[in-house]
């Protein structure tokens, strides 16, 4: 990355403290509470909010270094804080595209609202192009949510949540409705279901809508049902997969100094005594990873400032934005495999943090684009519409 990767608002101080709550979450399965109001003191949620309106004016650019960074300490951390950032960097871009149906996003946002992401569905491979929730019409343009919304992160602290839902009140026209429930409305449940293999700190428990209203001011978007050109659409695919893209960038990047400071740490008997540092196939798996991490650097950074700076990648928008989502998780499983490799048995204790990075980067499979998403996408792009 560029010498302005360096710039950052996590000082070492913060980072390090971050750092040393992350196994306790996992193994107690809490949520990060500590790490959320660190956060929100050092301004991290009000990156992507402009200064007017009471946050740092960061771009996607930025906001994308510094949650690498915050993932090399706490991947969880990082993860779970994404879905608050997704929604104000959509903000963000529609209003820097001269859209402001969202600009109430980055005014909360700035003055301390936490915003959660629920559209994830189980069983919804349409993604954001159906929903299994229906979406009731209200009298004066309001709408009643009913249906179940796994993967919400943020669950303990959410106070406001994006959701969507199918209105089919007319059969012919069915609509993708999209709106932010104020967690004071009510008409939700969240159940305590979040015990998972990784990422155990996000606490993305299940919500169950039941009749959650959300105000006719606070629906942003209703769309027909099925693929969107909408801005809207394309400012959420391009904030969540940069983002989740580099949280496992940072994952990555983390493992690879792990796996280093375990072959200058390691002996061999074998070898007279000599570190692992100084074995051709340890050396080798070591190279085999920095190559492997340090071609997702750059592409991050293309991307991300393509987005802030408007520019037109017209078609290709899409293949390139689910190719970095995919290559990004994937590399970092990679990179983490190396990296057990190279640091032997102990990697396999539970209080190990390469124990843990192996089991929270597991995660990025199930992020969309999935992998037979991504290449259905990109074989498209390049092969048009299968006959």
């Amino acid at each position: 990355m560029s010498a302005a990767a360096t710039e950052t608002i996590i000082s070492d101080e913060l980072l390090g403290s971050i750092r040393s709550r992350a196994a306790g979450y996992d193994a107690r399965n809490e949520f990060f509470a500590e790490d959320l109001d660190a956060l929100r003191e050092a301004g991290y949620l009000r990156m992507f909010v402009p200064e007017q309106f009471g946050g740092l004016g960061f771009g996607l650019e930025r906001v994308a270094r510094e949650q690498l960074r915050l993932a090399t300490a706490a991947p969880a951390t990082a993860l779970g804080i994404t879905m608050h950032l997704v929604w104000t960097g959509v903000a963000k871009a529609l209003l820097d595209r001269g859209d402001d149906s969202l600009e109430f996003v980055l005014r909360e946002a700035g003055a301390g609202e936490v915003f959660a992401f629920g559209n994830s569905e189980a069983g919804n491979d349409l993604v954001l192009f159906g929903s299994t929730t229906r979406a009731e019409p209200q009298p004066g343009g309001g709408y009643r949510f009913f249906g179940r919304k796994i993967f919400t992160s943020l669950s303990p602290a959410w106070t406001r949540l994006g959701i969507f839902g199918l209105d089919e009140t007319d059969p012919a026209d069915p609509l993708l409705v999209h709106g932010f429930l104020d967690r004071a409305a009510g008409g939700f449940e969240t159940l305590d279901d979040w015990d998972t293999l990784g990422m155990r700190a996000t606490q993305s428990r299940t919500t169950v809508l039941d009749g959650a209203e959300v105000a006719a001011d606070r629906i942003v978007r209703k769309l027909p049902a099925g693929p969107s050109a909408d801005p809207f659409v394309f400012a959420i695919l391009a904030n969540f997969e940069i983002l989740i893209a580099a949280v496992y960038t940072g994952i990555g990047q983390r493992a690879l100094e792990l796996a280093v400071e375990a072959a200058h740490r390691r002996t061999s008997l074998k070898n007279d005594g000599r570190r692992y540092s100084s074995d051709p196939d340890i050396r080798y798996r070591v190279a085999d990873a920095a190559i492997a991490q340090d071609a997702l650097y750059p592409q991050l950074d293309v991307l991300a400032r393509a987005v802030d700076e408007k520019t037109d990648l017209g078609r290709s928008w899409f293949p390139r934005l689910v190719g970095l989502k995919l290559r990004a998780t994937e590399n970092a499983r990679f990179v983490v495999d190396q990296a057990l490799r190279v640091s032997g048995g102990r990697s396999l204790s539970s209080s190990s943090e390469l124990g843990r990075l192996y089991r929270d980067v597991v995660a990025g499979i199930f992020h969309p684009s999935d992998p037979e998403s991504a290449h259905s996408t990109v074989a498209t792009a390049w092969l048009g519409p299968a006959e």
